[in-house]
């Protein structure tokens, strides 16, 4: 199963609306959604402070501050994985 985690803040508004499209995403398309607090952990909060959200994809980084929904559908439907292949 394909994994996408996020990673995030409490508080952070781009988080939460990252947060929505991958739920409204899962809704059609199923994947594992993990999310991870940066605020939890000192080396991923050095990471990632200033790109939160960050989402990965089965451990590929894909998007930062915003999450194109399309291109996250395409992706877990494998088409992403044939234009990435392609470039």
């Amino acid at each position: 199963m394909t994994v996408v985690t996020l990673y995030g803040a409490p508080g952070c508004h781009l988080c939460e609306e990252a947060r929505a499209v991958l739920e409204r995403v899962r809704r059609d398309q199923h994947f594992e959604l993990r999310e991870r607090d940066i605020t939890l952990d000192d080396r991923l909060h050095r990471i990632y402070l200033e790109r939160i959200p960050v989402v990965e994809v089965d451990g590929q980084e894909m998007f930062d501050l915003f999450v194109d929904e399309a291109r996250l559908r395409a992706r877990l439907t494998g088409l992403g994985r044939d234009l990435e292949s392609a470039r």
